[in-house]
This record gives C-alpha cells, structure tokens and sequence, in this order.
C-alpha cells in the first residue's frame, strides 16, 4: 500500500469523525424565588426544549435583598424544576449556592446525536404523511372534475334530445 493513499485514507476518516461528532451546548435558564406559575411553566418548556435537543441546561435563581436570607426557596424551586424534567434529564451537579445565585446543573438522558437521529426521523414521516394528503386531494378534486364533466355531458345530451 503507497504511503500517499494511506494518507488519504486517514485524512477522509478524520474529515467524518469531525463531521459525525456533536458539540454539547450548556444552555442557561435564570429564575427568581418568587415565580409566578405561568412563567414557571413558560421556563420549564425552555428547559424541556433545550434537554430534548440534547444540550445540558444550567438552572440559576437569582436571590436579590431578603431573598438572600431564604435559599430553602430556592432549593425547593430547583427540586421542583428537576422533578418536572425526569423524563428527559438528570441532575448533573446539585443545587449549591455561589454568592447571590443558586446553580444547578441538568444533563440529557439522549445523546445529542440521537436527539437530532429522532428529530430527522419525525421530520421525514410528517413530510410523507403531508405528501400522502396532498395525493389524496389531488385524487379527490380530479374525481369531481369527472364527475362534473359527467354531468354536463348527461345535460347536453338531454338538452339535445
């Protein structure tokens, strides 16, 4: 074997391991101790969205004047959040408190790579599924095409008889 096709060789595996490789993104989702049920939900649906997409998410809550003096608050806020999302990830690192913010780590359970595996896939099927109707239409406005030729034809013909 030539030294120069080993090369190449080489050269083309390193090109698809970098192609085929997926970079994890820490994505971050800030919250208050004192968070209304609605902007919970809207957050957590972030969190949800980001560990689907198989990113880590990191949880901080932000403690400002006497808030400071309650960080059961927030742990009870974190655990919560991480009770809601079990589904799709893990606690990576545990609440702990860095001066006024309270930071929690959460992992995916899916690889990045399997995410975007399933992604694709329900991207193919629902584009399938759209084609199958547009056939169906398709079908069903030529058949009343027909049928309304059919029709004129029958009125001509009575028409002229």
């Amino acid at each position: 074997m030539d030294y120069g096709k080993f090369k190449y060789e080489s050269a083309m595996k390193a090109r698809e391991a970098r192609r085929n490789q997926s970079h994890v993104l820490i994505k971050e989702q800030k919250l208050r101790p004192k968070i209304d049920t609605h902007d919970y939900e809207t957050k957590k649906r972030n969190v949800e969205r980001f560990l689907a997409e198989g990113d880590k998410v990191k949880v901080t809550i932000m403690f400002r004047g006497r808030e400071q003096s309650r960080p059961e608050l927030g742990l009870r806020l974190l655990q919560r959040l991480a009770d809601d999302v079990e589904e799709l990830g893990f606690v990576e690192s545990a609440p702990k408190q860095d001066g006024r913010n309270m930071i929690m780590v959460l992992g995916p359970h899916k690889k990045k790579a399997d995410a975007k595996a399933d992604r694709e896939a329900a991207k193919k099927r629902r584009a399938a599924e759209r084609e199958a109707q547009e056939q169906a239409e398709k079908s069903e406005r030529a058949a009343g095409r027909a049928a309304a030729e059919a029709e004129r034809e029958a009125r001509r013909t009575a028409d002229s008889a």
